[in-house]
């Protein structure tokens, strides 16, 4: 009910679960009165949101710290400032380790501000201004805002000022921004202009187009060469939000600084978007021979290095990819710019340089996301092309102890087993790339929660009352939560059969799943990881189709994540993402003739249509089920494209190939969830520890 509630907060909605509250008494009364409070909040219903809360602490104390502080945050917005203080005051002495610890006395300073004592409020904030509260970028709008209302203007502008420049990305920046202009002070050109770099540079292109359209306006002491700059920021902007005209920028100034090389850039970039390579290529030596160290050059050999991929220019993409790496060594870019240099050489068959340039790869880059593939094709160059077995077995196992879970270590276990097949020892000589290969720390999880933890108990209580921003930090608070914490919150969700939502919780734990062997990893977080929900229908639905069950799920689990609402951008419905075009037709095929996009919301729908298309596409491509899942991401005519160059030794080749990194990480990321499905759940009765190394057959290429 708590979370139907925060989806859709309906007056009947909000009446069921207050009626739930007046039947039950203890912490199951004070978990549905939080649950009302925030869905009130949720529609500015804060009188009313104050009363729930404070209903809340009443009944139950286990949550006693959030009842309060969320009855204080509801009694400043429905304008009864007053009645927040004594909450807020000694909150942190009253709770300890609550997660509202550090903002209470924000909170507390507001209230006073609202009541017209800023005395108080800066009583309450000037002797924590020097400890690590004072590092909160929260905390110091909440001080300057408060030197503001005391008059003291200079220190409350260098405080906004601090805020703007110093943390630019951050909500605070903006009110910073709006709380000088009413101060009547100002920002100077430069820092307004290093303001809107930020923006600019984390990819902010509609901020920082704003505010350099701001700056612009309002610059007094810009110059001409200034506004030329600006003009040129602003044109590059509307270039990533992908509204530059040619127009645009033949009307662009000349300029002699590094505004010219990002000029240049631009018109690179339209010649790249209209397909005129070579002009996109000249341009791009214009700059290298006028502008050898600017970041346009960098950008624009990037981007011609993939355009030339794209294209199928392979001799090009090499070009641009290593002078980016030997100009740009410590470029972002450099790592896979670098491997698709490497690849392509491999792809060319000019194995020497494929060779060196792969063991460049692992010692360059070690810690990069292209290390796994460069172990792999580096042992199938041993292998095939210089037959030292011995060598690339080395490379193998490697590869199979460190990303052990991974697309790549799935082909090497194949490889190995074929080398070993004869059971005859092979001599190994010591590769020093091998050394730089970064090992894994081992996370130490457990499958047992902590059932006395008090952080436990309130996460789940705040499950129940749908708290669920607050579930993974109060989780965060216990001192061993390292240990169990991604797996308690992942289990909450499960609980009330959220497997979506478990699944995101593991991935955002940062723990390297895929690098540790599956025996050291409790059971439960791998099925967790790797959800069956509906399996009976989808297992059914996938046989009927002649389909593996588990290539089905995996499919899912990368389109979906099991969500059965799930709509994508591109209005992909349901559990397999599903075209309202495409349900029709196969619903038609079935003999359903008004059919409902909405249908496909339903995971029994979506599923026997799903599978259905799953089928067809398989069988349009042969059989092949590498094809069909690219096709599934990226569409027929580019796979189809992609399948006429030809010149492929085997599928693990076709696959590397793909131009899309997106459709090939979906293809390699399916394929190993494929095999991870089978190998959790296919594992002998007595647990993990018996359990076979993760392998398949390496399919032919059709």
């Amino acid at each position: 009910m708590a979370q139907q509630l925060m989806v859709d907060p309906t007056p009947a909605a909000i009446a069921g679960v207050q009626h739930y509250a007046a039947t039950h008494h203890g912490e199951a009364a004070a978990s549905a009165e939080l649950a009302v409070g925030h869905a009130l909040m949720l529609v500015h219903r804060f009188a009313e949101a104050e009363d729930a809360f404070h209903t809340a602490s009443l009944e139950g104390s286990a949550l006693q710290d959030y009842a309060e502080y969320l009855e204080a945050q509801a009694s400043i917005a429905a304008d009864h400032p007053q009645a927040a203080i004594p909450l807020l005051t000694r909150f942190a002495a009253q709770h300890p380790d609550s997660i509202f610890d550090d903002q209470a006395p924000i909170l507390l300073s507001q209230a006073y501000l609202d009541t017209n004592n800023p005395g108080a409020a800066l009583a309450v904030l000037r002797p924590l201004a020097a400890g690590e509260l004072g590092r909160l970028v929260a905390f110091r709008l909440a001080l300057a805002k408060t030197y503001q209302v005391s008059g003291r203007l200079q220190q409350a502008a260098d405080l906004y000022r601090g805020i703007y420049l110093g943390d630019p990305l951050s909500s605070q920046a903006v009110d910073a921004s709006s709380q000088m202009a009413l101060m009547n002070a100002s920002f100077s050109a430069a820092e307004r202009k290093q303001h809107a770099d930020a923006l600019f540079n984390a990819r902010r292109y509609q901020q920082a187009e704003a505010d350099y359209r701001e700056l612009q306006r309002n610059g007094k002491d810009l110059t001409p060469a200034d506004r030329g700059a600006l003009d040129i920021y602003i044109a590059v902007c509307d270039l990533r939000l992908g509204k530059l005209t040619r127009a645009a920028v033949d009307r662009l100034p000349v300029t002699g600084d590094d505004s010219a090389a990002l000029k240049l850039y631009l018109e690179s970039e339209l010649a790249r978007s209209q397909g005129e390579t070579d002009q996109q290529n000249a341009l791009v030596q214009q700059l290298e021979t006028q502008y050898p160290r600017s970041r346009w050059l960098e950008e624009a050999l990037y981007s011609g290095g993939n355009m030339f991929l794209l294209h199928q220019q392979d001799l090009p993409a090499i070009q641009d990819d290593l002078a980016l790496v030997q100009r740009f060594p410590n470029s972002i870019y450099a790592p896979r710019a670098h491997w698709q240099a490497a690849w392509l050489s491999y792809r060319l068959r000019r194995y020497d340089d494929a060779e060196r340039l792969m063991e460049e790869q692992i010692t360059h880059y070690p810690g990069s996301s292209q290390t796994p593939q460069a172990l792999y094709w580096c042992a199938r160059l041993y292998e095939q092309v210089e037959h030292n077995p011995g060598q690339a077995l080395n490379f193998y196992r490697k590869l199979r102890s460190r990303y052990v879970s991974s697309y790549y270590s799935l082909l090497a276990g194949q490889r190995i087993e074929r080398l070993t097949a004869a059971g005859q020892p092979l001599p190994v000589a010591p590769v020093l790339a091998l050394a730089y290969v970064p090992s894994i720390q081992d996370p130490e999880l457990t499958g047992e929660l902590p059932e006395n933890d008090p952080h436990l108990i309130k996460a789940r209580l705040l499950a129940n009352a749908a708290l669920n921003e607050y579930i993974r930090p109060e989780i965060q608070l216990s001192p061993t939560s390292a240990q169990w914490g991604a797996l308690a919150e992942a289990e909450i969700y499960a609980s009330f059969g959220e497997s979506d939502r478990a699944l995101r919780a593991l991935k955002r734990s940062d723990i390297p799943f895929f690098s540790l062997p599956l025996q050291e990893v409790p059971a439960i977080y791998w099925q967790l990881l790797f959800p069956r929900p509906y399996w009976q229908a989808l297992e059914s639905d996938a046989l009927a189709q002649g389909l593996d069950p588990y290539l089905v799920a995996a499919l899912i689990r990368q389109e979906s994540e099991f969500n059965p609402a799930a709509v994508s951008p591109m209005k992909a419905y349901g559990l397999m993402q599903l075209l309202p075009s495409v349900g029709r037709s196969l619903a038609r095929n079935d003999g359903q003739r008004r059919f409902q996009t909405s249908e496909l919301l339903d995971p029994l729908v979506n599923l026997r249509l799903g599978t259905q298309d799953l089928r067809r596409s398989i069988n349009e491509y042969g059989g092949q089920i590498e094809y069909a899942l690219a096709a599934y991401d990226a569409g027929d005519t580019p796979v189809r494209r992609w399948i006429a160059l030809g010149g492929y030794q085997d599928m693990p080749e076709w696959v590397e190939s793909i131009p899309y990194s997106e459709t090939r990480n979906y293809v390699e990321a399916i394929l190993r969830n494929r095999a991870l499905y089978r190998q959790v759940y296919e594992a002998p009765a007595q647990g993990h520890s018996g359990a076979r190394p993760i392998s398949a057959p390496e399919p032919a290429l059709r």
